[in-house]
């Protein structure tokens, strides 16, 4: 007996170890692949003049950033305030679906996606009385961005979607202070907190009037500060905001699961609909999870059974991604999810969030995790 317990405080003593190894090696691949990411250029928003053929996408945007920092702001000292301006984007004839066309030299509006125009405003009630003139109506998509994440890539980002998806809804970037440097993981997490505020903030203006109604769609570590931003509205008994929640979409959420359901639990009665879309083989949440202790976050999922909630709906997009952004966008990068998404919004044959409630009740045939 003694003889088979020291075998097997052998082997555990092995497995420790092996797996120390493993951390070791993992610890040193991460360190290379932050480096490597880190000396890469980032490409920044540029103005250029208008094509003719091209076509403008209005993106409005609030956001916690200085004006002039539209890049990278790693190392420097969070803003306070907000910011609200709206920018012309041209979307270029040759776009392709999924795809945002950075210039390789000179910004042509003819080849590359380019500013034409901005306007700021004093605050945010020119801003939403600009909204409401240019695109009549009583639903706004806010879009919140996610980790490493410059202003300039946002905006485009935003742009693209409303590019390739008909939404009939004015699109909104709430754009927190990401370091915009895959170095600044951490930072990233505490601007979350930081920005929550000023989210609920905006929400509030976005949902003032009887009728106004917002749909949030949350990207990465945006699914995070989405889920705070909701959190402390019902823990301040605001349901007023709440209820003009038209529906919220998580894509690939970098968010531990017992965290979203705490976040979930707190927040009780969640809008509707609710959909939390995954991609088993995304890369970026793959480093992230191992970063935050080697456990699968929310969009990597692999069993429904790890969102116990009967009032969100998850959807599997493993099977239409194509590899584009290390798979952690592919439902707005990948030409065959856009593709499949953009069938139903035609089927539905209606914009705004009803959209969405198709596409939750038609996507299943395509790949959708079983109830």
């Amino acid at each position: 007996m003694d003889q088979a317990m020291g075998l097997a405080a052998g082997g555990q003593r092995a497995d420790m170890a092996g797996r120390k190894r493993l951390t070791r090696v993992g610890l040193g691949l991460f360190a290379l692949v932050m480096l490597l990411a880190a000396c890469a250029p980032r490409m920044t928003a540029e103005r250029a003049a208008p094509h003719p053929a091209a076509t403008i996408q209005p993106i409005y945007v609030a956001t916690e950033r200085e004006l002039d920092k539209t890049g990278p702001i790693f190392g420097l000292k969070r803003p306070s305030g907000m910011n609200y301006f709206r920018t012309d984007i041209s979307i270029p004839p040759t776009h392709q679906t999924g795809a945002i066309e950075w210039p390789e030299g000179p910004p042509d509006a003819a080849t590359d996606f380019v500013v034409t125009g901005t306007e700021v405003f004093d605050g945010p009630v020119p801003m939403l009385s600009d909204i409401r003139r240019k695109k009549p109506g009583r639903e706004t998509l806010v879009f919140v961005h996610g980790y490493n994440n410059t202003l300039s890539e946002s905006m485009y980002r935003l742009a693209q979607i409303q590019s390739d998806f008909t939404t009939n809804m004015p699109a909104l970037l709430f754009s927190w202070p990401s370091a915009g440097d895959p170095r600044g993981y951490v930072y990233d997490r505490d601007s979350v907190l930081f920005a929550r505020d000023d989210l609920v903030a905006l929400l509030e203006r976005l949902t003032a009037r009887p009728g106004d109604k917002v749909f949030l769609l949350a990207h990465s570590m945006g699914a995070h500060l989405t889920m705070e931003a909701l959190r402390q509205a019902a823990l301040s008994g605001n349901r007023r905001l709440l209820a003009g929640i038209s529906g919220v979409t998580l894509m690939s959420p970098d968010i531990d699961p017992d965290l979203f359901d705490r976040q979930a639990e707190a927040i009780g009665t969640l809008p509707q609909p609710f959909l939390i879309f995954i991609t088993k083989h995304d890369r970026a949440l793959s480093l992230s999870g191992f970063i935050t202790g080697q456990k699968p976050r929310l969009g990597v999922i692999d069993a429904v059974e790890k969102v116990t909630r009967p009032d969100v709906t998850v959807i599997d997009f493993t099977e239409l991604a194509d590899g584009n952004s290390l798979n952690h966008f592919v439902p707005v990068t990948s030409p065959a999810a856009i593709r499949v998404l953009n069938g139903i919004i035609s089927q539905a044959g209606r914009g705004g969030a009803g959209f969405i409630r198709d596409m939750a009740l038609a996507l299943p045939p395509v790949k959708a995790i079983p109830r």
